[in-house]
């Protein structure tokens, strides 16, 4: 008996021509493939992956889930869709301009932790598809070229790459997920983080630890959580652009 055909690995890589064009041929009317995944991302905004489905997907659009499925296989392939949408917001540098390399390279990290922060849902699915949409691609190549410009060994790139933006994931989806718990307590940031130090502060387990740490945090300084998260950001990326001049003058 024949094998069945592997599925493609990712959404873009699928046999485009096997899906028929809009409308006619049983297909329903007014939908495609953006309005679906515009659709899937505010619902994602809104209420999270956990609670994402394609019956509440069907509902939101009023259309039967068995109507989605003519322009996606599965919920994974419109999950994919949607993580590639967003990548389009990004605001790109050109590196072909004369701009300073660490001016584009603290923009790109910049509007990456926005991004991450403004879609919390993002992180996990960042991990765990191939991301190769077009707008990840576009995000991808222009980090690739802005690293490129900062005179560093070719074998020294894709290291680069990882400390900085495998740090903004971190820092980026950490910020995202406190905002979230911010949010679901009905509390403001700064409301939320004083109850916080409050409590740990009160507890044998803690104070003792919060206790050591004080000079840190009164040094730290930043009259709200935005200011603290804003000088923290920036100072780890001050730290790593320092490090990346560091390697390349070693390595003249």
């Amino acid at each position: 008996m024949a094998k069945a055909a592997a599925r493609p690995a990712s959404v873009w890589l699928e046999d485009k021509s096997r899906r028929g064009g809009k409308g006619g041929g049983g297909q329903p009317t007014g939908l495609d493939r953006e309005r679906i995944t515009e659709v899937s991302v505010r619902l994602l905004d809104a209420e999270g992956l956990a609670k994402f489905s394609m019956r509440r997907l069907a509902a939101e659009l009023k259309v039967t889930a068995m109507s989605v499925y003519w322009y996606v296989d599965t919920k994974d392939d419109l999950l994919e869709l949607a993580l590639d949408a967003v990548y389009g917001e990004v605001r790109l540098p050109d590196p072909d301009t004369d701009e300073d390399w660490r001016d584009q390279l603290r923009t790109l990290a910049g509007e990456y932790r926005a991004l991450l922060v403004r879609h919390p849902w993002l992180s996990p699915l960042a991990g765990t598809y191939l991301n190769i949409g077009p707008n990840s691609l576009a995000f991808s190549r222009v980090v690739q070229r802005v690293i490129r410009k900062t005179g560093l060994p070719a074998e020294g790139v894709t290291g680069a790459i990882s400390a900085v933006f495998q740090f903004v994931y971190g820092y980026g989806t950490i910020e995202g997920l406190f905002f979230t718990r911010v949010h679901s307590a009905g509390m403001t940031p700064d409301t939320y983080f004083e109850h916080a130090m409050t409590t740990v502060s009160e507890v044998p387990a803690t104070a003792g630890i919060i206790e050591e740490a004080k000079d840190i945090m009164e040094a730290r300084g930043g009259d709200t959580v935005e200011e603290m998260l804003e000088r923290d950001f920036v100072f780890a990326l001050d730290l790593l652009v320092a490090g990346i001049e560091a390697m390349v003058a070693r390595a003249e």
